[in-house]
């Protein structure tokens, strides 16, 4: 499903990105909510997120360096 915003940008749906980018609806939603996702918009209860949006790098994970994260 396709929507044509204000900048003639293409919007997906919440459930179209999540199945594009391999996460759940509820995700995406939480990363609109966010902030982290440029050019969603929310009308009514509805996320829409531009068809070319790139997925934002996960925050929650962390890397750790050396062995068992000690040095």
């Amino acid at each position: 499903m396709y929507y044509q915003g204000w900048c003639e940008m293409e919007y997906i749906t919440a459930q179209e990105t999540a199945d594009k980018w391999g996460i759940t609806r509820r995700r995406v939603q939480v990363l609109c909510a966010e902030g982290r996702i440029d050019g969603a918009i929310k009308m009514a209860n509805l996320w829409l997120i531009p068809e070319n949006a790139e997925k934002p790098d996960d925050a929650r994970k962390h890397k750790i360096g050396g062995s068992n994260g000690k040095e």
